[in-house]
């Protein structure tokens, strides 16, 4: 194909047609159809042209100009993106899991839930050799990848290698970062807000200004990181994120020995555990725990596992329970009301009323409570109180809805009106 003029850096300018009969051939190539061919489209100009959903993996698109292209929901693992310019690209909810995105350009580009596990965003070269193996040139040399004003929402970027990436005023709202190596990047000004940066190596990175608004930075390294006029309001790191177990009065074994005492003798034994205002992380796991009743107002139980825990009538209004494992839990009749819930499990959870009689029965409360990418598949939430809860993202395939309340929730799902229903 021809060169066209006004290409930039005297690029090929590939048409539309050109393209998709290139992703036809690379598609009988990872089939293996006689006759396809891996998609080369190094060095083109591929500005504003569709891709949309297309499966690329392990194409070459080294050095090539896709400004402003349609890449929404493509299959792009493995592939060379080697200083590509992206920048204005729609990326929303493309694949490029171990993708050579080294040096490419990034700014404006959006990447919201986009999956970057163990893609590579460091600096980028090709070098040149001689027969001996000793480097005399240059060959292509774009530098360090940038993503400014990039929208990176929701992305998973666990085990990135981002060292020396430019991501000032980057959008990395509710992005999953675990193990990312962030090693010098610049990070300035950016929203990393409910963020997850677990074991994240931030050594020598500026997150000066940036907004890390309930961000998770446990097991992070965080050696000459310069945070200064940062917000890390609710910021849970490896510190104690309210009380320390230390102040119960007892080992948290005993307060839940007793709580178990209080459920099964009807109060006569035992004593109700109140575990409000404490970070309970340090229990090791609550595993089919009885806990019916107990008083957890924003106490923290991030990450814990919950699994099948009977936890009927319990007051968690405000607890942090964000990546908490609660699947099969029963929480009939419990309080969630402003609970941080990003990314639990409550795949078939009990959150429908506790009956005590035919006239008497509790709805589990859920209003104003944050859900955002939590899995509620096949949860019952009968007549539960939705009442402006967050529910972007959130995964409610086989879930019963029935009379439940949405009034001014966000991302409802389809099938279930924003108003109190019959039930």
């Amino acid at each position: 194909m021809a060169e066209q003029a006004g290409s930039p850096g005297g690029r090929r300018k590939l048409s539309q047609q050109a393209i998709a009969q290139t992703v036809k051939l690379h598609h009988d190539y990872r089939n293996g159809v006689m006759g396809g061919r891996r998609a080369s489209f190094a060095f083109t100009d591929l500005t504003g042209m569709a891709f949309i959903g297309a499966d690329l993996s392990d194409a070459d698109f080294t050095g090539a100009v896709l400004n402003g292209a349609n890449l929404g929901g493509c299959i792009l693992d493995r592939a060379v993106l080697f200083g590509s310019d992206l920048r204005g690209a729609n990326l929303i909810g493309a694949s490029l899991v171990r993708a050579d995105l080294r040096g490419a350009l990034l700014q404006g580009a959006n990447l919201t839930h986009a999956n970057l596990f163990d893609a590579d965003l460091r600096d980028g070269m090709i070098a040149e050799r001689d027969r001996h193996g000793n480097i005399v040139a240059m060959k292509y040399d774009p530098g360090p990848v940038e993503m400014e004003g990039a929208q990176m929402k929701g992305a998973n970027l666990s085990s990135a290698k981002m060292s020396g990436a430019m991501a000032h005023h980057t959008d990395f709202t509710d992005a999953i970062m675990v193990g990312c190596n962030l090693v010098r990047a610049n990070l300035s000004n950016a929203n990393l807000t409910n963020a997850n940066l677990s074991g994240a190596d931030l050594s020598g990175a500026s997150l000066k200004g940036a907004a890390l608004t309930n961000a998770v930075l446990t097991g992070a390294t965080l050696t000459q990181t310069d945070m200064s006029g940062a917000n890390t309001a609710g910021m849970l790191g490896d510190k104690p994120a309210g009380k320390p177990l230390d102040e119960l009065g007892m080992p948290p074994e005993e307060a839940l020995r007793q709580h178990g005492l209080w459920v099964t003798s009807g109060g006569a034994q035992g004593k109700l555990a109140d575990f409000s205002g404490f970070d309970l992380r340090q229990i090791g796991s609550l595993y089919k725990a009885l806990l019916v009743g107990v008083v957890a107002n924003k106490a923290v139980f991030y990450g814990l596992n919950m699994e099948g825990a009977l936890m009927q009538g319990a007051k968690l209004a405000g607890a942090d329970l964000r990546n908490a494992r609660l699947q099969g839990a029963d929480l009939r009749g419990s309080n969630l009301a402003g609970a941080r819930l990003a990314y639990a499990d409550l795949r078939n959870a009990d959150l429908g009323p506790l009956v005590i009689t035919a006239d008497r029965k509790f709805p589990s409360s859920l209003e104003g409570a944050h859900l955002r990418h939590a899995d509620l598949r096949g949860a019952k939430l009968t007549q539960a109180n939705l009442r402006g809860a967050d529910l972007q993202q959130t995964r409610l395939d086989g879930a019963v809805t029935e009379g439940c309340d949405f009034t001014d929730a966000q991302g409802v799902p389809r099938g279930a009106p924003p108003e109190k229903t019959g039930g």
